[in-house]
């Protein structure tokens, strides 16, 4: 197959990027997403250019590193899939494919295809943990959950944190990604003794961080690799409401 590129270069985040061609003439369409790139990258440092930078880990679509916006779609047109399973047999030979990186607020350009999203480990270093005492682990069948609740949190902790619902808002809105970390500890024993308390910490700390304020277009679930449902926003404003009340009660 060829396949024309047009690939986002920045050098960092304080200077001016943009678009650049490339064209690769022996892709296969078995290769993955990425293993085209390490294709490009091969014959650029062959020729003594600078490869182009993107983030990538266990190549599995489970460590959510690889997002990247491909022909204006975070991770590609697949329904429910990372840029590392994203196959070249997607794509016709001749295709012209646009790469650029997630863009938001948010998450700044480290370098090409490579952005910063520190921001949503922020998130969860405010509240997403259970405190517990340490010690001899519970029988687990002494802790009751019922089976609509197990599957609940189970929607919800499949969120990898790739992004993709941030990149693909109109608003730049992590209201799908907090919401999933909320409401995976929420639908739990476990979780529900600082529902409040993490709640209150993880919605202040995603509106201190620059991301943009939800507006129910859903887009979000729709590019989301793990299809997590928007019905979790819902949980969460549900958990953030309750504990407001709350907090007005003790006052």
């Amino acid at each position: 197959m060829e396949i024309h590129l047009k690939i986002w270069r920045q050098k960092n985040q304080a200077s001016q990027g943009g678009l650049e061609d490339y064209t690769l003439t022996e892709v296969n369409p078995e290769m993955s997403f990425l293993e085209m790139l390490d294709m490009l990258n091969l014959k650029l440092a062959k020729n003594g250019e600078l490869p182009v930078e993107f983030d990538h880990d266990c190549r599995e679509g489970i460590c959510g590193q690889c997002g990247m916006m491909i022909n204006g779609i975070a991770h590609g047109p697949l329904k429910n899939t990372t840029t590392c399973q994203l196959h070249m047999r997607s794509f016709k030979d001749g295709d012209t494919i646009y790469i650029e990186p997630f863009r938001a607020k948010a998450f700044p350009v480290i370098r090409d295809l490579k952005v910063n999203r520190t921001a949503l480990d922020e998130i969860i270093a405010a509240g997403g943990y259970i405190s517990v005492n340490t010690g001899q682990a519970p029988e687990a069948n002494s802790i009751l959950v019922t089976h609509d609740e197990a599957e609940n949190a189970m929607d919800a902790a499949a969120c990898i944190g790739c992004g993709a619902c941030v990149a693909t808002c109109k608003n730049a809105s992590a209201a799908l990604f907090t919401a999933s970390k909320i409401s995976h500890f929420a639908n739990l024993p476990q979780g529900k003794k600082e529902s409040a308390s993490r709640t209150l910490k993880m919605v202040n700390k995603m509106e201190e961080l620059d991301f943009g304020h939800c507006t129910n277009t859903e887009a979000c679930q729709v590019e989301c690799p793990q299809d997590i449902s928007v019905l979790h926003i819902g949980r969460m404003n549900y958990e953030y409401n309750k504990a407001k009340v709350n907090e007005k009660d003790k006052l």
